[in-house]
This record gives structure tokens, sequence and C-alpha cells, in this order.
């Protein structure tokens, strides 16, 4: 349980968002933009029928369905998934409709849907192929036939395009439902919370992830990333969550909301174009003065990282 000291701390730091503005580098937002859209699909599933063209805008995304299988939600789980479908329809103009569809991701029905499967403990490798196979015969992706697939992190999103459209798969670890030991349960919280907004965030706007290979101060954005060194470490140890947490930020960004709203206004094909850091650089200051209203809006305090926001004025 948190002491009222640190809920304090809380309420103050919603009132300090609400009463400033915000002064953000437009050269460094810039290339970070170039360096999480402006790229090209740079690998494939060995094997996947290349015919199939590939059209990457994160605005499609809007408006899809989410289905959950697996495990329901947890109550972290829950309520970061509420508030990051408020920010998707506050940003987008469109709701994110959500619902628990059970074990079978053969239940979600056809459609634009993103699948998210939540797990404790363990990975569960033979579901996430069953949900591959479902997917590849639901919209044609050209996958090959009889493959299995592995689980290679905690947290991981693909998405797949195929004849009958795209579709995303994401599959995240969530915190473990047995009450946690008083020396871990900040840590697990704050690294459970951390890789389901990113898989989210990622998923819903197709940015790339941005190696950092010498860390600065302070992170710009959940994009940004720093390579470490933790295949030998457990998933599940307290060493390989506080590792990953040194890695990029626990929440959003200042500049990952603007991309979000970039990308919602953009009017390009794809947001993967040079058109589309154009429109960025022309309408800066729009973008800036929509990112501050949103961020301002204390509903979505609970995914947005104050650590990262940007230099106050």
């Amino acid at each position: 349980m948190k002491s009222p000291i640190f809920g304090t701390m809380l309420v103050a730091v919603a009132l300090m968002w609400g009463a400033m503005s915000f002064a953000y580098d437009k050269p460094s937002f810039l290339e970070l933009a170039r360096s999480g859209w402006n790229y090209s699909l740079r690998t494939t599933m060995v094997g996947r029928d290349l015919s199939i063209a590939v059209r990457i805008n994160g605005r499609d995304m809007s408006g899809a369905a989410l289905c959950i299988v697996g495990e329901k939600p947890s109550a972290q789980s829950l309520a970061i998934l509420t508030a990051f479908r408020g920010l998707s329809r506050h940003i987008f103009g469109k709701p994110l409709p959500m619902r628990y569809a059970g074990q079978s991701a053969q239940d979600c029905g056809a459609g634009r849907v993103v699948v998210l499967r939540l797990y404790s403990g363990n990975p569960p490798s033979w579901a996430l192929t069953r949900d591959l196979d479902w997917l590849n015969q639901a919209f044609d992706l050209g996958l090959p036939q009889g493959r299995d697939y592995m689980a290679s992190s905690p947290a991981m999103a693909q998405t797949f395009f195929g004849r009958r459209g795209a579709a995303t798969h994401i599959m995240v670890q969530q915190k473990p439902q047995t009450p946690a030991t008083p020396e871990t349960q900040e840590i697990e919280t704050t690294f459970f919370k951390s890789i389901l907004i990113e898989e989210l965030y990622q998923s819903f706007t197709f940015g790339m992830d941005v190696l950092m290979f010498k860390r600065h101060p302070v992170f710009m954005s959940k994009l940004q990333e720093v390579p470490l060194n933790i295949h030998r470490l457990p998933w599940g140890s307290t060493a390989f969550m506080s590792a990953l947490l040194t890695s990029n930020p626990v929440g959003l960004c200042a500049f990952d909301v603007f991309m979000m709203h970039a990308v919602a206004l953009a009017p390009v094909d794809q947001t993967t174009d040079p058109e589309f850091i154009s429109y960025i650089d022309t309408e800066f200051d729009h973008l800036s003065e929509l990112t501050s209203a949103t961020l301002t809006d204390p509903q979505f305090n609970l995914i947005v990282d104050p650590g990262c926001h940007a230099v106050t004025r």
C-alpha cells in the first residue's frame, strides 16, 4: 500500500501538469520521428508469401477491436487498457472496442482485430502457435504451414499483412495473481505496466524501436531503447526486470503523444513515407499545442511518464 505522502505527491504532479505548458525541441522530435517511422520493412518471417503487399499507416489501426484472450486482465492491466483506449479515442476520434473472448483467438471473429493474449508465468508458446495459425487462415497472411512459434520476450507484438487485411497479435506477461513480496512489489508493478504500455503504443502507431548505444540523462520516447545483455537472466527475476526498466521509460513521453497526434492527422498514404516527416515539420506548432492539451488530462496519467515529458516554460 502506498503511503499518504506518495498519494499527495501524485496529486501534486497532476496539478502541476495542468498548470504548465510545454516547450518541445523541434530538431530532436524530427530526428526521432525519422528514426521511428521512416523505415522499410527490415525483416520478414522466413517462408512468408512475399507477393502480399505491405502498406504501413498507423492511422489504419484506429477503430480496430481489441480482443483479449488467455488470462483475464488483472486490475493493473485493465486500468492500463482503459487509459490507453481513452487516449486512442481522444486522439483518433474513434472508440477502441474491447472484449474478453476466452482462451482461443478464433473466438475473436474476423474483421479489424487486434488480438491481445495475456498470461502470467511461463509463456504459452503453444497458444501463440494456435493464435497465429488462426490469423493465418482468417486473413490469408501467407505464413508457412505447420510451423511452431516461440515467445522471444515477456512482451511481443507482430502485425501481419494478408490478402484479407492486416492483423496484429500481441502477447504480454502480466503481473502474477499471487502477492509479491514487499521487496519486489514495486518493481513488478512498474515492470508489467511498462511492457504492456510499450506493446500497445507500438501496435497502434507502427513506431519502431530506436536503439540508443549511448544513454542520455533523460529519455525522450518510449521507443528509445538501450541494448542490454540479459539473455542469461530468468524472465521473472528481479535482476531481469530491473535491467529492462533501465532500458527505456516506464510510460509514454511527450514525443510519443505528439506522434499519436501526427499519425492521426497526417494526410499521407503511409506513415513510413518522407511526406509524413514533412507534415510534422510544417505542422509542428499545431501538433505541439494538441500534445500539451492532451498531457494535462488526468485520465491519461497512468500511462504517461512525467520524467520524460519535455522542457517546461
